[in-house]
């Protein structure tokens, strides 16, 4: 059975088979999360990064996490809030379980993920939260394993304990 946790704190510490980076489609770093990742990897990660010409919403790609105590990072570009009928939901969805596939391909157990889209991109994050505990739970066969949601404040944990419970 897959162990789902909540961890209030910085996601460049966790010691996990994978991070996943909420990136731009771009792939070269920008702020909040993706910066973060992308400075504590050190110089090598925006090498490794050029290696894809990109990457598109709701889609993810894998390189390894070089500086970062986790063995990979998994890049996924979530969707921008426009309101929530553009297609946002789906594309929320398939960046966590797109995550969970290249996952699961490298027999990983254990993944730490943020609030994908929640910052910069401005999505609702009890509409977020419950995508993605939705999500990771539908991947429950697929990968029964270590699934960490990270967040960065009170209310934020607040909102993914409510959605654990459910």
């Amino acid at each position: 059975m897959m162990g789902l946790e909540i961890y209030r704190g910085d996601i460049t510490r966790l010691a996990v088979d994978a991070v996943v980076n909420a990136a731009n489609c771009s792939l070269r770093g920008g702020g909040g999360v993706d910066g973060a990742i992308h400075r504590a990897a050190g110089p090598e990660l925006p090498a490794a990064c050029r290696r894809y010409p990109g990457c598109a919403t709701g889609e993810a790609v894998i390189t390894p996490g070089f500086r970062l105590p986790a063995r990979y990072i998994i890049h996924t570009p979530g969707p921008v809030w426009h309101g929530g009928n553009h297609g946002e939901a789906e594309l929320l969805r398939r960046c966590y379980c797109n995550s969970l596939r290249l996952a699961a391909e490298r027999h990983l157990n254990s993944i730490a993920f943020p609030g994908i889209s929640t910052g910069v991109y401005g999505y609702p994050p009890e509409q977020a939260a419950a995508i993605a505990v939705a999500a990771v739970r539908s991947w429950s066969e697929a990968f029964p394993h270590r699934v960490i949601f990270v967040v960065f404040s009170a209310a934020a944990e607040a909102i993914y304990r409510r959605q654990l419970a459910l």
